[in-house]
């Protein structure tokens, strides 16, 4: 399988969306095989899935309203992971439409799509797999904002911004960072210890 033709099946080249999708996407594979690869020295990974699951994890978001990133269509975005998903299911792909539906944020509890009636089917969309959490991880790091430098974003930004969302999105953010190798937080969660 290669991702970059199947994005192109979706995006036409050369639009402001498969400029953005490729490049956050490439940013995104980059940070989560080298996470990958620094855990193989003691965990069995899929390292070429999270390649191409990474770079296709936001395959989804053409259907969502959000014209600052060449997108227009009629979903709003919170919904672009269960779409990609739909259509990679469909066309054969079900490890990588798993990616895109449990992806979005550090996931999405049922708990939450009732609490918030996101218009989502009422199930659990959480990361299951180390291949899993690794690609929802490294998504954390990199925007889709085109005017952003579209550097990598810091541990203590990542986690003020989940907080936003509520204190267990940025807990389960700390989790992954420990679990993956990036340092422990001190008590207050906003800054890595040495």
């Amino acid at each position: 399988m290669n991702p970059y033709e199947l994005i192109d099946e979706f995006y036409p080249r050369g639009s402001k969306a498969h400029g953005i999708l490729i490049r956050h996407s490439e940013q995104v594979a980059r940070k989560a095989v080298a996470v990958a690869e620094g855990l193989a020295h003691h965990l069995d990974l899929d390292i070429p899935f999270i390649q191409e699951a990474a770079m296709l994890h936001d395959i989804g978001i053409l259907y969502t309203r959000a014209p600052e990133i060449g997108c227009h269509g009629d979903q709003p975005y919170v919904v672009h992971g269960y779409l990609g998903g739909l259509e990679l299911e469909k066309l054969g792909f079900p490890r990588h439409a798993l990616v895109c539906e449990r992806h979005v944020g550090v996931g999405i509890s049922m708990a939450d799509i009732k609490a918030h009636a996101l218009p989502l089917p009422l199930r659990d969309m959480l990361p299951v797999t180390m291949e899993e959490k690794i690609i929802c991880f490294a998504d954390k790091f990199f925007s889709k904002d085109h005017t952003a430098d579209n550097g990598e974003k810091s541990l203590p930004a990542i986690v003020a911004g989940l907080q936003a969302y509520g204190r267990d999105k940025a807990e389960r953010f700390k989790e992954w960072a420990e679990l993956f190798g990036f340092g422990a937080f001190d008590g207050h969660g906003n800054q890595p210890l040495p």
